[in-house]
């Protein structure tokens, strides 16, 4: 086994270059035959003085030999013979059928070589496939190579979410992506990740209309709710660069950064519609009518909002379009008869009551509910806020003894404002009293009481109401909708959290927008297969179902023959309970990639 340099002419230019081969000579018939083993490019830039040891470091893995410490090859190239050996041996395989075989093999000189996950990328392919993802790519222009780098980034996301650099890695040193689609990734450059982004986003409305297409055939589902909210993410670092990088109220605590706003619509069954990125200060009332135009929903459809998207204009807006709506009340006056109201979550610790009542003059129904779970959490709230803005009093107060202290009446009042200021929630409850001293230059004591404010948090605590137009639904029926909500929380939750949303590395805009977008695409195999799965009673969220799945490995076992010749065989790890449970809910094969074996 040798390498051979060719000095081959083009044809359109006559202009010549060298090209690079891994020959290989054999005995035939009597005569040395020379045949190419592997065609290693015009680039190949491997120092000639390296290439017998090459050749022969490539002969020792193909015929299972183990002492290749002996062979004077850098460390610097070990990867390239692993590389061409792996590809000699798959140009080699054949596809094991369930016929009995068997071989004398010397049992104490077994390796086992190349682990490569594949349990998480065995499903996500089959999610891709049930979606034809990888069909509308290929219409829309994409071709191997593209189609390659899209389903890699996308799965990634899914399997090991990480920086473009990361996921590169993770696809040449950890997945077996390339075996379950065919392609070597080995050979695949960094920018290819980042160029496929853009081609991404670049067919953004094209892709998002197919995948909730193929979505709402596939699950026989209907569009009657529709839901809407935002969320935001931040960058890291400045991203000067970036128009949609503003300042805002971030949803994470995270205002020290600029932020990016992300608006998602989705059906009642969690899957998303459409998309939208804003700038990280979009005002959330001024996004609705965006974001529904252009989705061609059918009249009397309902949709359900958040109190900060549901300003009085957007109400008007779904009224004039013949939208149905339930929203969040803006109102901050609560009131509940609980004698008046419909237990309908009749859970100790977790039961929830409604009110439901017409307004007069308008028809409007306004659902009042309480809730002892988000009781339990504004009451602690509450008492948080509370201790802290009478320890914040106490120290104003104590301070007015001691020396070195503010004691001007005005500066008293002054720091006293501040205070209510940054306790506000809690400072509406309390009436505070600065009593000066006989001069009024200076204050001498400060006091207070709680008295809660009427119709409140503090007097009505997991108390919220909700608006809607539907006045024929009854209040079970009301509520339970509107908690569908929820569902789109958890989304943002998924996202953020289980799929490498944030943060954002990025500074380019349209890198930003690809990011975001592969992130969205990934989530829609998400839900698909989430789908199936809560439909057999697997109610996982992603995170559980990645870690079942994501120690299955295939691995190469390289067998000595009693001949000399060497057994490659390649195939993937016995499927564990937990995976076997996922595979059989989903009816997909548990041995990603097969059996292939290879004689060499």
């Amino acid at each position: 086994m040798f390498i051979r340099c060719t000095t081959t002419r083009t044809k359109e230019t006559g202009e010549t270059y060298k090209t690079f081969r891994l020959v290989e000579s054999e005995r035939i018939d009597g005569k040395v035959k020379q045949h190419t083993l592997l065609n290693l490019g015009r680039y190949f830039d491997v120092p000639k003085s390296q290439w017998k040891s090459l050749s022969s470091r490539i002969d020792q893995l193909l015929t299972a030999q183990t002492d290749w410490l002996t062979i004077d090859l850098e460390e610097t190239l070990e990867t390239l013979p692993q590389c061409y050996a792996t590809q000699i041996i798959t140009s080699r395989s054949t596809v094991l059928d369930d016929t009995v075989q068997f071989e004398t093999v010397d049992i104490g000189n077994i390796e086992l070589v190349r682990p490569r996950r594949v349990g998480v990328e065995q499903i996500a392919l089959h999610a891709v496939k049930q979606l034809t993802l990888d069909d509308k790519l290929k219409s829309l222009g994409f071709n191997q190579h593209q189609l390659a780098a899209s389903l890699s980034t996308i799965i990634g996301r899914m399997a090991s979410p990480a920086s473009e650099l990361a996921t590169h890695s993770w696809l040449q040193t950890s997945s077996g992506l390339g075996e379950l689609i065919d392609y070597d990734f080995e050979g695949m450059g960094l920018d290819r990740l980042y160029q496929v982004s853009d081609q991404l986003w670049k067919h953004r409305e094209a892709i998002e209309t197919h995948l909730y297409q193929q979505e709402r055939d596939l699950f026989s589902f209907s569009e009657t709710i529709t839901l809407y909210d935002l969320t935001n993410t931040f960058f890291e670092g400045e991203a000067k660069t970036n128009p949609k990088a503003k300042r805002g109220r971030s949803k994470e605590k995270r205002s020290d950064c600029p932020l990016v706003t992300l608006g998602l619509v989705l059906d009642g069954s969690g899957f998303p519609r459409k998309s939208q990125i804003f700038p990280g200060n979009a005002s959330e009332p001024q996004t609705l009518q965006i974001m529904l135009e252009g989705l061609e929903g059918r009249t009397g459809s309902t949709v359900i909002l958040d109190a900060g998207i549901a300003s009085e204009e957007n109400i008007q807006y779904l009224i004039e379009h013949g939208y149905k709506y339930i929203v969040v009340s803006r109102k901050r006056k609560r009131d509940f008869d609980e004698e008046k109201a419909t237990l309908i979550k009749d859970i100790p610790g977790q039961s929830v009551k409604v009110q439901k009542v017409i307004v007069e003059g308008t028809g409007e129904v306004e659902l009042y509910c309480h809730s002892q779970l988000r009781e339990k959490k504004e009451q602690a709230m509450q008492d948080s806020f509370s201790e802290k803005y009478e320890t914040a009093l106490n120290n104003l107060h104590a301070g007015l003894s001691k020396k070195g202290t503010t004691k001007n009446y005005a500066k008293v009042l002054e720091r006293l404002g501040r205070i209510k200021e940054k306790y506000a929630r809690a400072a509406q409850h309390y009436e505070v009293t600065v009593v000066p001293d006989d001069e009024g230059g200076k204050a001498i004591s400060i006091s207070w009481k709680r008295v809660e404010k009427a119709n409140s948090q503090a007097t009505h605590p997991g108390v919220y109401c909700l608006r809607t137009n539907l006045t024929d639904w009854n209040e079970e029926t009301l509520w339970r909708t509107y908690t569908m909500l929820t569902d789109l929380e958890s989304v943002f939750r998924s996202l953020k959290s289980e799929l490498g949303l944030r943060p954002i590395y990025h500074r380019k805009e349209e890198r930003v927008n690809g990011h975001i977008f592969i992130t969205l695409i990934a989530y829609h195999l998400v839900q698909t297969l989430r789908y199936q799965l809560k439909a057999e009673h697997i109610n996982d969220s992603w995170q559980t179902i990645r870690r079942a799945m994501e120690n299955q490995e295939r691995i190469t076992v390289i067998l000595r023959r009693e001949d000399g010749k060497t057994i490659h065989l390649r195939k993937a790890t016995n499927a564990e309970p937990r995976q076997s449970v996922i595979y059989k809910a989903l009816e997909i094969s548990a041995q990603p990639g097969g059996v292939k074996k290879t004689l060499i």
